[in-house]
C-alpha cells in the first residue's frame, strides 16, 4: 500500500475532480486524475490506482442519469471506443505517456479555442458515422493507458450541442463500457497489485461524494453555462498535459 502522505493529498483531489466530473460536468476534466497522482508516483501505477474507482464512479453516475443516454451515438461510438481499448492494451509499453498526453492535448485545445473563438450561436452539427468512429477509436485508445479519453468524446459530441443531460449521460455510458473493459487487460498486464487495489480501497469512499457534488452542480446551471464550463476544462486540461511533456 502506498503510505506516502502527498500522494493522499493529490489523490484526494484528483478523485473528487473526477467524481464531480463525472456526476455532472461531462466528464473530461477527470483527465486530471492521472496527472495529479503520477506527481507523487509512476504514471502506470496512479492509472492502475485510479481504475477501480473510476469504475464505481460509472457505475453511481450510470444510475442517476439512466435511460437519458443518446442511442444513436453510442451505437457508433462504443464498437470504437473497445478497438480503440485493445489498441491500447496491445501497443502498451511502445507508446510514451507523455505522447499520448500531448495527443489528447492538442484536440483538447483545438476545440475549446474553436468553441471560445466562435461569433454568435453555432448550428448544431449532424454526427457522421466515420467521425463517430475516428473519435471514438481515439477516446478509447487514450482513455487505456492515461485515462484521458474525455477530450476527443467530447470533440465528437460537442459540435451537437445537445442538451446537457443528454450530453452528461451519453458520457457516462461511454466510458461505464471503456472502464470496465479495461479489467482483464489490467490484470493481463499485471496492474492489479495487492498494494494498488488496497490503496484504491482507501480512497473509494471519495467517489460517492464526487458523484453527488457533480450531480447537484448539474441540476443548478443552464446549457450555455453548462457548455462553458466543460469547454474551459478542456483549456485547463490541455494546458496542463502540455505543461506535463514540455521539457524543463
Amino acid at each position: 500500500m502506498i503510505l506516502d502522505p502527498w500522494f493522499y493529498v493529490a489523490a484526494s483531489v484528483a478523485v473528487l475532480i473526477a467524481g464531480i466530473a463525472k456526476g455532472g460536468l461531462g466528464g473530461g476534466i477527470a483527465v486530471v486524475g492521472v496527472p495529479l497522482m503520477a506527481m507523487v508516483v509512476s504514471p502506470a501505477q496512479a492509472a492502475a490506482v485510479l481504475l477501480p474507482i473510476l469504475m464505481v464512479m460509472d457505475a453511481l453516475a450510470l444510475r442517476a442519469y439512466w435511460g437519458k443516454w443518446d442511442r444513436g451515438n453510442l451505437r457508433v461510438l462504443l464498437p470504437a471506443a473497445l478497438i480503440g481499448t485493445a489498441l491500447g492494451f496491445l501497443t502498451f509499453g511502445y507508446l510514451s505517456d507523455d505522447g499520448l498526453r500531448a495527443l489528447v492535448a492538442v484536440v483538447a485545445l483545438t476545440y475549446a479555442v474553436r468553441y471560445f473563438a466562435r461569433r454568435g450561436p453555432t448550428a448544431r452539427r449532424v454526427p457522421s458515422t466515420a467521425s463517430g468512429l475516428v473519435w471514438g477509436a481515439l477516446s478509447g485508445f487514450t482513455s487505456f493507458s492515461v485515462h484521458a479519453g474525455g477530450p476527443p468524446l467530447q470533440a465528437y459530441l460537442l459540435p451537437q450541442r445537445m442538451h446537457r443531460t443528454t450530453f452528461q449521460a451519453t458520457s457516462v455510458v461511454f466510458f461505464f463500457v471503456v472502464n470496465w473493459s479495461k479489467v482483464v487487460p489490467y490484470a493481463w498486464l499485471g496492474q492489479w497489485t495487492p498494494d494498488n487495489l488496497l490503496t484504491s480501497l482507501v480512497l473509494l469512499p471519495l467517489a460517492p461524494l464526487g458523484i453527488w457534488i457533480g450531480r447537484r452542480i448539474h441540476l443548478r446551471v443552464n446549457d450555455e453555462l453548462f457548455f462553458r464550463v466543460v469547454h474551459a476544462s478542456l483549456v485547463v486540461i490541455g494546458v496542463k498535459l502540455l505543461y506535463d511533456v514540455a521539457p524543463l
